[in-house]
């Protein structure tokens, strides 16, 4: 058996790139755990069950697994998570992982620890792609510098945020993933002319956002022989 810690936002992960994963890997025969930052339940971001902004069927999909699913709404602190139980971690998206994931240490220390480990694998999606800015490795150096990344682009971003870096929310993003993961040292190439965009480095696999989901969790599947 393949096991597989989830680490989800609980300030909003974004429908799709958790759901996606979570069921292709759950049904290639991978048990799933999944973890939040305080054990809370992982909050979902609702423009990612909005029909308008998804389509009906996405957002159908997405709130059935988001309101059912027992380890969804059940998870484990993220600080109780030791990264020898696990074979891969998957870190998915959403806005919401700025304001949590990305720079909690715990979250930091499992993908730090299953990558250094002989055969751990890691899977980090959108804006979650962010933690490789501050994740380093034993040496202190950043554990992305020179590896081949994919992430939510700033041409998105753009379209996003106002011109003060506010969420439609009112929220202020901290930080634009793409100029963060380049400042620490990836070789960063959202492949904007292409429908997908996912990218294997060694053990650490990048997706760049929602469309790109369902490509990510058969590419990390195939990676982990599942």
């Amino acid at each position: 058996m393949t096991d597989i810690l989830f680490v989800v936002s609980e300030e909003g992960y974004w429908g799709e790139e958790c759901v996606e994963p979570l069921t292709t890997l759950s049904d290639r025969g991978a048990d799933v755990t999944v973890a939040t930052p305080t054990g809370d339940p992982p909050v979902v971001d609702e423009r990612s069950v909005d029909p308008d902004e998804v389509g009906e069927e996405t957002a159908a999909r997405v709130r059935e697994v988001a309101e059912t699913d027992e380890r969804l709404n059940d998870p484990d602190p993220i600080a109780t998570a030791d990264a020898s139980d696990y074979d891969a971690v998957v870190f998915p998206g959403g806005h919401g992982t700025e304001w949590d994931v990305n720079q909690d240490r715990d979250a930091r220390r499992l993908l730090r620890e299953t990558v250094a480990g002989d055969d751990g694998k890691a899977l980090v999606v959108c804006h979650a792609v962010g933690i490789l800015a501050f994740t380093r490795d034993a040496d202190g150096g950043f554990l992305v510098d020179g590896r081949d990344v994919t992430g939510f682009p700033n041409a998105w971003e753009e379209g996003i945020v106002d011109e003060y870096d506010r969420m439609p929310d009112g929220r202020k993003l901290p930080y634009w993933v793409e100029d963060e993961v380049i400042a620490a040292g990836a070789n960063w190439d959202a492949e904007l002319d292409a429908d997908v965009s996912v990218t294997v480095d060694g053990d650490l696999v990048t997706a760049r956002g929602p469309g790109s989901s369902a490509a990510a969790a058969e590419t990390f599947a195939d990676e982990l022989d599942l």
